[in-house]
């Protein structure tokens, strides 16, 4: 060191024992404003490429799956059914196979995202980067909306190869499609905080997805059913996601279609509140 002056030497040595602390001090602040616009593009990118690396399992096959459903009830039932709602019964089919194809990849996704990172014990790639809770539920709904809409239009276009389908409001079917997956992406992230393992996912999938689906009039119409069983289905709100898809592509509804966007929002908006205090506190990620 050049001869200074004692205090000019000292005052040298102060700053170069304060800088580092400085620069440490300074790596908890975030540089990059309120929302990391990056930080979440980068992670939506990472749960598109997820199901796009192995498409054929996470899109190809449930799109066989519901072609499969559609060719077994229409060659069984199809010749024996009577129009429903001056609807053939193929055509109002269809919608309902759609749109459960649909929540239940979007289910699937978003639940598989954060599961399948704590069992493989790398959970903590969702600690460390800078993304605030309402990035992360953000950035995995998305995920889990993207592939649910990918499954329903790759399915409608392989549906239309064989059966004669149609829009009748195009708005009316990306809001049923896009509002349908955010619940279900909401709900599958959920889930996937609170499963441990995937017996526990199973469960959801089995006793709650599956039996919603089935008993909301994909596969004949609800005022067949009896009251009780009526009034019951009113209140279900894939009832309300398959109805308003129905209506999208066939100009026919069985319920309330402003009531059941209503619900439908309502619920998301719930879940969505549900998820976002679940990442803030970390249950069952941070412990």
């Amino acid at each position: 060191m050049p001869n200074l002056p004692i205090l000019g030497r000292m005052n040298v040595k102060t700053e170069i024992k304060s800088s580092p602390s400085t620069a440490y001090a300074e790596l908890g602040v975030r540089h990059f404003g309120r929302f990391n616009y990056l930080g979440l593009w980068t992670l939506y990118r990472k749960e598109v490429q997820r199901f796009l690396k192995v498409w054929m399992q996470t899109l190809m096959a449930p799109m066989i799956t519901t072609l499969l459903f559609l060719a077994i009830f229409s060659l069984a039932l199809g010749g024996l059914r009577p129009d429903i709602n001056g609807v053939p019964f193929v055509n109002f089919l269809a919608p309902g196979l759609i749109m459960m194809a649909v929540v239940q990849n979007a289910f699937a996704n978003a639940s598989s995202s954060l599961l399948v990172a704590k069992v493989q014990g790398n959970v903590v790639d969702f600690l460390m980067p800078p993304l605030s809770p309402l990035e992360l539920n953000i950035g995995i709904t998305m995920g889990g909306i993207t592939r649910g809409i990918f499954v329903g239009g790759g399915t409608f276009i392989g549906m239309s190869i064989f059966i004669d389908l149609s829009i009748h409001n195009i708005f009316a079917a990306l809001f049923y499609a896009g509002i349908a997956s955010a619940l279900l992406a909401q709900i599958g992230l959920l889930g996937g905080i609170w499963a441990e393992k995937f017996d526990h996912l199973a469960t959801i999938s089995n006793f709650v997805i599956t039996p919603l689906s089935f008993l909301s009039g994909t596969f004949y119409s609800v005022s067949q059913l009896p009251g009780f069983a009526y009034a019951i289905t009113q209140y279900n709100p894939f009832f309300y996601m398959i109805d308003g898809f129905r209506y999208a592509m066939t100009g026919n509804a069985e319920g309330s279609l402003w009531f059941g966007a209503g619900l439908l929002i309502g619920l998301t908006l719930l879940t969505s509140l549900a998820c976002q205090y679940v990442l803030a506190k970390g249950w069952r990620i941070k412990s």
